[in-house]
């Protein structure tokens, strides 16, 4: 491993994309720690104490996902959201609207459009997420009744308030564009760089809050003796488990039949096609997270106190039942919708069938295609229970144990394993093409 390191740092090109690649992480921390003018930070502080876990609430969700900035009402408070949100709804669009459909066929340009309507769908979620959230901080109070949002030094409420929007939605403008700088110039998707990033910055949190649960244990409640160890060997195996099915895969196998051109002969060799279990990664889980979001978003709008208005975004808590029964269906539908949008059974047996290449067993045509759909639809099958428990176990456990606020659930561990496996692969082609040994061996 040391030695692999060695051999990557030695190689100038790469070592120069790894540099600007960290250059970028310690400028979306920077951003991370910088507040927003015109808030009382100790107020903040006070209101955000309870809201630290990413299962517990929409609060500590998208704070955990900033790596802390939420909480603390930086100018990178918004995250990576606004852009997950947005590349989410064109995926959406290019299958339901046909102009989209046939733009992303187009080739590099069609993409390129795409992705800039992708920018500025972006722009405008953040601008909507800035705005219900400086609603949040204008109605919230700590406990003595002091108010997040003070206005001073002579300025307006409402130019204070266009401040503090603009920032948050500048922040969103500038992780993206952060972002896509990684993947010019760096190692890695720039986007799931970022967001291993914040996520990992929350550890040091999650080891300070197991320590102060521990130190309970201490003081007469000695179930948490037995409760943390527990949460360490859940989290340990629950990212062996995870790391076990993002490498897993059905394998196809394929015969490739002889044909004569001139005098050479082609084909005639056996091979396989390849298909993962967790099809999806983690995009089924942030797909349900994010419409399971939306109601939580419109209570921070108009954050009703009693009524029927109450009831209901009480119902949507992350800590009810319903919302644990809408996480798991809505994580199984998304498998599914993800795994069609990315894999036509038609176009991979149309692919067989001109290369000369047939499923042993299998006729070629329609019944190759239904063969590769059933073959598809159970593997999903699999990879979607699979991401649905682990999504699920870390919530239930911290209602059945009591250990709540932890920053280290099902989604989070998903990503950085997910991110760690697909950067070390990236780095390991581009030095295998250099002749290096590497991290897969």
């Amino acid at each position: 491993m040391f030695e692999t390191i060695k051999n990557a740092w030695s190689i100038a090109d790469l070592r120069k994309k790894i540099l600007f690649t960290l250059l970028i992480v310690v400028i979306f921390r920077i951003g991370s720690v910088i507040p927003v003018p015109f808030l009382n930070m100790d107020a903040l502080a006070n209101v955000m104490g309870n809201a630290q876990g990413v299962d517990d609430t929409l609060v500590g969700y998208l704070n955990t996902l900033s790596g802390g900035a939420f909480s603390n009402a930086t100018i990178f408070a918004m995250g990576i959201t606004p852009y997950i949100n947005s590349s989410i709804i064109m995926q959406l669009l290019c299958v339901a609207i046909p102009p989209l459909e046939r733009l992303s066929k187009e080739g590099e340009e069609g993409r390129k459009k795409i992705a800039a309507i992708t920018r500025y769908v972006t722009v405008g979620l953040g601008l909507i997420q800035g705005t219900a959230y400086y609603f949040f901080l204008l109605n919230s109070r700590d406990d003595n009744g002091t108010r997040i949002a003070m206005y001073d030094n002579g300025f307006s409420a409402v130019f204070a308030a266009i401040v503090i929007i603009l920032a948050f939605t500048a922040g969103t403008a500038l992780i993206m564009w952060l972002g896509e700088q990684i993947n010019k110039n760096g190692i890695g998707n720039g986007i799931s760089i970022l967001l291993f990033a914040g996520i990992i910055a929350r550890l040091p949190f999650t080891v300070n809050l197991l320590a102060e649960y521990w130190n309970l244990g201490s003081q007469g409640s000695t179930q948490y003796y037995i409760l943390v160890p527990l949460w360490i060997v859940l989290f340990l195996a629950v990212m062996w488990v995870i790391t076990f099915m993002q490498d897993a895969e059905r394998r196809i196998p394929i015969q490739y039949a002889k044909r004569v051109v001139g005098r050479k002969m082609y084909g005639g060799q056996s091979t396989h096609l390849p298909i993962k279990v967790a099809l999806g990664g983690v995009m089924p889980i942030i797909f349900a997270s994010s419409i399971l979001s939306i109601p939580s978003t419109i209570q921070m709008f108009t954050q009703p106190k009693e009524g029927f208005w109450k009831s209901f975004f009480d119902a949507f808590s992350t800590s009810g039942w319903l919302y644990a029964v809408l996480y798991f269906v809505l994580i199984l539908a998304f498998a599914y919708f993800y795994t069609t949008i990315q894999y036509n059974p038609i176009e991979m047996a149309n692919n067989l069938k001109q290369n000369n290449g047939t499923i042993p067993g299998i006729r070629p045509g329609r019944p190759t295609s239904d063969f590769i759909a059933k073959i598809l639809s159970r593997i999903t099958l699999i990879g979607a229970l699979f991401l649905a428990v682990i999504a699920l176990l870390p919530i239930l456990y911290a209602d059945f144990s009591g250990l709540r606020g932890l920053s280290m659930g099902g989604t989070s561990v998903i990503i950085i394993v997910g991110v760690a496996l697909d950067t070390a692969k990236q780095l390991e082609s581009q030095m295998m093409m250099r002749h290096y040994k590497g991290f897969l061996d």
